[in-house]
């Protein structure tokens, strides 16, 4: 039986969370926690890919969040015309070993995208990522014009009710979101919940609009399998764009998580070995913590770290 036939048929086993998109109830393919042998994984002192791998495997695998047949969305930060020693997009390398390994778990397709701030062909070649989504046998798509977007309701949100969001995300099977760590002006930090904005079109109103709980919001519909945050080499200052390579530091880190709150937590820790910042600062994490959407007491999870 086929996965579409198999989900009309509400045979919900194995599957957890029902949300309101569009109008059309979406089932998030996520593991249970129980089903993992770790809630997060941090990976220090490798290349990107090798951290990845190791991190994966003691996951259980990428075939725990990716079936045969699905349509993945595997979603990096690209937003910057920049080239990847500036650290303003996601590892070009980081994103390519996940599309391979995505690909072996049986993915049907594997899609790539964001909403970039810069002129987004510019962002999709010089970033590097492009290749490396070709390269590994995935799909760069379209995200610069509002036709790609459908609005959803956002039923937990404080201050967002609505979103358009980018139809890859609304259509697909599953999807990882693969941020950057980095600096930047208005949210204080870009780790795995700001990623957000790059799924969706009207960010404008976000910026007018407190920013902070807006990216909380957000956070509670569409959610991904698994949050991966690539913290190899991060912008400390100077971000979300950064002016040079002064603004970067190597760390060679890596965490992998399905709870978005605690990845951003485990990254903040990460941030503060480069640049000290307050969690009140990144409020986001917190209002997030409250909507249900995840925890920041890492001390409660199962958490494996990795020297890689």
């Amino acid at each position: 039986m086929k996965r579409r036939d198999f989900l009309r048929a509400g045979a919900l086993a194995g599957l957890v969370g029902t949300l309101k998109l569009g109008g059309a109830n979406k089932l998030m393919a996520q593991p249970k926690s129980s089903e993992l042998p770790y809630d997060l994984v941090t990976a220090m002192g490798g290349e990107p890919n090798v951290m990845f791998e190791k991190a994966i495997a003691s996951m259980g695998g990428m075939g725990k969040f990716i079936k045969p047949g699905y349509r993945v969305v595997v979603k990096p930060n690209i937003g910057w015309d920049r080239k990847p020693e500036l650290a303003a997009n996601t590892n070009p390398l980081l994103v390519k070993t996940i599309i391979q390994h995505c690909l072996k778990a049986g993915a049907k397709e594997v899609l790539v995208f964001d909403h970039t701030c810069d002129e987004w062909r510019a962002c999709y070649q010089n970033s590097g990522i492009e290749k490396a989504v070709n390269e590994a046998g995935g799909k760069m798509v379209h995200a610069h014009e509002e036709r790609y977007y459908r609005e959803v309701a956002v039923p937990k949100g404080i201050t967002l009710k609505k979103a358009k969001i980018h139809e890859a995300i609304l259509d697909c099977d599953a999807w990882i979101n693969v941020p950057i760590l980095k600096h930047h002006g208005g949210a204080k930090l870009t780790i795995s919940m700001k990623n957000y904005m790059g799924i969706v079109w009207d960010r404008r109103f976000w910026h007018s609009n407190d920013l902070q709980q807006c990216i909380a919001d957000c956070s509670t519909v569409a959610k991904p399998v698994l949050n991966i945050v690539d913290a190899y080499r991060i912008m400390k200052s100077n971000g979300p764009k950064g002016k040079s390579e002064a603004d970067a530091v190597t760390l060679k880190a890596l965490i992998m998580s399905t709870d978005i709150v605690a990845a951003d937590t485990a990254a903040l820790r990460y941030f503060n070995q480069a640049e000290t910042m307050e969690m009140a600062a990144v409020s986001h994490i917190q209002k997030a913590e409250s909507l249900g959407v995840g925890t920041t007491n890492l001390d409660k999870l199962r958490i494996n770290r990795i020297r890689a």
